[in-house]
């Protein structure tokens, strides 16, 4: 009888360890001075510092790519998912007043290939440093027969935190005061079930196929980074212009902006406020997909909401294009309504 190992059964170990060894360097780079613990810890171990806040509050979120991935798989590239996880979960976290102290990971495939482990967490890593979070750990594991040969699933977990005076929760939002949408990068990590179905088994596209409306590939398209919001909404956390925020994700603006809207209000989203970009426009009429549908799908070209008072939003407007928030625009409005939820015009 032949001899059994656990590598026989599909478990490299030494991949596993050289996956590691790569790792190590990327993950210290986003070490921040709140970090005491090395990568390889069982646990990973973050100081807060409590002198910054008179009454600290942790938020967390946890989130996936989604079908992203299978584009990404398609394409062989895997730097640009590791960076749409980490800037998913630290605007999900952002909308509610927070900044990100640290991120953890979870990669699991069927057969560890290091070189794809180091540039998924290489990815992972730029995003923490332009974010200013520690990628506190992880863990990477090999899963034989779980996943298809050459393919992954990938997962974070966020924490960050904010002084509970300064929250954002929608309390405040009232009839009348306006919405501030905040251009999105592309589909971000949403919608990818619906696009894949017409882009490569309705129109029979390769993922390196060039497309004149759009003018690049597919791959190209469908992989450009979800967008953080951090940057050019951080200097805004200070003052009290902001009265709610929604990210635009799964369920487009339909489903993510009722989130942050106290009872009695409602939104009217005006959809010749700004110009819907050309990969939209291609999805729908190539894919013949109803607008209701699109907009319940795909963040249609506004990744982030602002909501505040008609006198703050020309300020905030132009203190967010200072800080790379260009084209932000007013595109709706709070109205009286009940239950919470938009109404397009």
């Amino acid at each position: 009888m032949t001899e059994l190992t656990y590598k026989t059964a599909g478990v490299n170990i030494d991949a596993g360890n050289e996956a590691v060894r790569r790792i190590r360097g990327l993950a210290r780079s986003t070490f921040t001075e709140g970090v005491l613990s090395d990568i390889g810890s069982f646990g990973g171990l973050f100081r807060l510092d409590t002198s910054r806040y008179r009454e600290p509050v942790l938020v967390s979120s946890a989130d996936g790519v989604g079908t992203k991935l299978k584009v990404a798989f398609m394409a062989g590239r895997h730097d640009s998912v590791g960076q749409d996880l980490v800037n998913h979960c630290v605007n999900d976290i952002l909308v509610q007043g927070a900044e990100p102290l640290f991120f953890l990971d979870y990669l699991s495939t069927g057969r560890l290939e290091p070189s794809v482990a180091e540039s998924v967490v290489g990815g992972m890593a730029a995003a923490c440093r332009e974010n200013g979070c520690a990628l506190l750990g992880g863990e990477t594991a090999e899963m034989p027969g779980f996943y298809a040969d050459g393919e992954y699933d990938l997962a974070g977990f966020i924490v960050g935190s904010v002084d509970r005076s300064r929250l954002i929760t929608g309390r405040t939002i009232a009839v009348g005061d306006v919405l501030v949408g905040v251009p999105s990068s592309g589909l971000h990590t949403n919608g990818y079930s619906l696009a894949r179905r017409i882009v490569f088994d309705h129109l029979g596209l390769a993922v390196d196929a060039h497309v004149p409306e759009l003018g690049r590939t597919v791959g190209d398209a469908l992989l450009e980074p979800h967008r953080s919001y951090l940057s050019c909404v951080r200097p805004q956390l200070e003052n009290t212009r902001i009265k709610g925020m929604a990210h635009i994700t799964g369920g487009g603006i339909t489903e993510n902006l009722p989130r942050v809207l106290p009872h009695g209000t409602s939104a009217i989203v005006r959809t010749d406020a700004w110009e819907v970009p050309p990969l939209f426009r291609w999805l729908q009429e190539s894919g013949k997909v109803p607008a209701e549908d699109m907009f319940r799908t795909f963040n249609m070209g506004i990744g982030l909401i602002i909501v505040t008072s008609p006198d703050n939003a020309e300020p905030l407007i132009g203190e967010l294009a200072a800080r790379g928030g260009r084209d932000a625009k007013v595109i709706g409005e709070i109205v009286s309504g009940e239950p919470p939820q938009v109404t397009y015009a």
